[in-house]
């Protein structure tokens, strides 16, 4: 037996933009027999026009095997090739394929990200009459080592639909673990979570409140506290007062809420006298891991401003590009949304969007792009965008959605979860140090990802600026 061909990867240092591979392949009545009986049933149906070419995909089951096969194959195999990880895609499914047809795949490198070393590849399926049956992108982690593998027993792409987490959790482990001041953890929700970031190694937690309450809480958990540091506080109230205070006494570079109402921690976090006040009015920002959108969206504020003036929306706005820009993912593009695209006084939120993205034209708000107001549909869907014939460097892959009251950015944020099966990361910016927000719904990842949110983020200003003063 012949050896089997090897093939080399390429790694992110090696790819460049525009960088082009190409698959072409016929599909068979075998590859609808095939794909029936993995997915349990594609109720392929007869074409009436031509029965001799078997049955006819329709809808998802041409398009599965399309991604999942043949851009899947240049992806794993040949750009960049082995030891590329696939974190997602946005496709568009423009006509059914039939057996007997010969589809063309092209991927091309359209961006290169460094800070994770992902790269954005635009994707075009044709049939062999030269009409678009696919379009659309694929995000992908390029391999940062040379890799051969026999072309036979190349491996799949691992599809992880909660990727971006995942990086942004796997970042931690470049930095030290940050001090954590964690207020009140006194059930075992808020005290898994500040255990299972301190075991990942992403904080070092100091637990405040009733001692008793900390002990038991542990103890129902199976968690020995041997390593962690109790500082006592008899009740909630005082717990989240002397969380504050360690925090302005330098102990912790990180705030935590543990199981008080999230308002009762923020009274003390803005108290004029006692509090942790900067010039920044205090905001609140969802990091979401969608797993059908390609990279991470921010949704602000959700949780914290009611009703935001335009001077208030100016804060929130910064809050959340200087978030995104130091967790290193560069400077973002921000939609302010409403309920429709153009401006009008009917509408007051269009107007305060046309006036904050002059505010940004000037300089008063710096480091990201922004366009509004923008409907919903306008900022996230490039076909929305194309069928509308809107021009703009943010519609259709806006990267921070700006709400335009905390209503709306919660029942968002909550049918983002609820109903496309996206994690929230929650965090408070604003504040002299980042306020990790979590609750009893939320997942183990999105926990942890709250958590390394908030220490990458703790640990860039540190790197960037001198300490504040307290």
């Amino acid at each position: 037996m012949e050896p089997a061909a090897l093939v080399a990867n390429r790694t992110f240092d090696e790819i460049r933009v525009g960088d082009t591979e190409r698959l072409s392949r016929t599909i068979s009545k075998s590859d609808i027999d095939i794909y029936g009986a993995v997915s349990g049933g594609s109720n392929p149906v007869e074409s009436e026009a031509d029965p001799q070419r078997g049955a006819r995909f329709e809808g998802i089951a041409a398009h599965s095997i399309l991604t999942a096969g043949m851009i899947s194959n240049l992806l794993g195999t040949r750009l960049p090739g082995p030891g590329t990880i696939y974190v997602g895609q946005n496709l568009r499914f423009e006509r059914s394929v039939l057996a007997g047809d010969t589809v063309e795949v092209s991927i091309t490198a359209r961006e290169k990200r460094p800070a994770d070393h992902s790269v954005l590849f635009d994707c075009c399926c044709v049939n062999q009459n030269g009409d678009t049956v696919l379009s659309g992108t694929a995000e992908v982690i390029a391999p940062i080592r040379k890799e051969r593998a026999a072309a036979r027993e190349v491996p799949e792409l691992h599809v992880r639909s909660h990727a971006k987490y995942d990086r942004l959790i796997a970042r931690t482990e470049e930095i030290a673990a940050i001090p954590t001041i964690v207020a009140h953890p006194c059930d075992e929700s808020s005290l898994q979570g500040a255990v299972d970031a301190a075991e990942a190694g992403i904080i070092v937690p100091i637990l405040v409140g009733p001692e008793q309450k900390i002990r038991a809480a542990a103890e129902r958990l199976g968690i020995d506290l041997a390593r962690y540091e109790i500082v006592p506080a008899e009740h909630s109230h005082a717990a989240a007062a002397k969380a504050v205070q360690l925090v302005k006494a330098g102990k912790g570079d990180l705030l935590m809420k543990g199981s008080l109402h999230t308002d009762e921690l923020l009274r003390e976090v803005t108290a004029r006298e006692t509090g942790l006040r900067t010039g920044r009015r205090v905001s609140h920002v969802f990091i979401m891991d969608v797993p059908t959108y390609p990279e991470p969206l921010f949704v602000t504020d959700a949780a914290v401003n009611i009703a935001p003036d335009l001077e208030a929306k100016v804060d929130i706005v910064q809050n959340a590009i200087d978030l995104h820009v130091g967790l290193g993912l560069g400077p973002p593009r921000v939609a302010i949304l409403s309920a429709v695209e153009t401006v009008t006084t009917k509408i007051p939120g269009t107007i305060e969007a046309a006036a904050l993205c002059k505010m940004a034209d000037r300089g008063q708000i710096d480091g990201g792009i922004l366009d509004g107001p923008l409907a919903l549909d306008n900022a996230i869907s490039p076909d929305a965008v194309r069928i509308k014939g809107i021009r703009s460097d943010v519609a259709g892959r806006a990267q921070i959605l700006l709400v335009p009251d905390l209503e709306a950015g919660n029942m968002l944020a909550k049918n983002l979860t609820f109903l496309a099966n996206a994690d929230a990361a929650g965090i408070v910016l604003g504040a002299r140090v980042p306020i990790i927000l979590t609750s009893r719904a939320d997942s183990v990842r999105a926990r942890m990802a709250s958590c390394a949110v908030a220490a990458l983020y703790a640990h860039a200003r540190r790197a960037s600026a001198p300490p504040i003063a307290a």
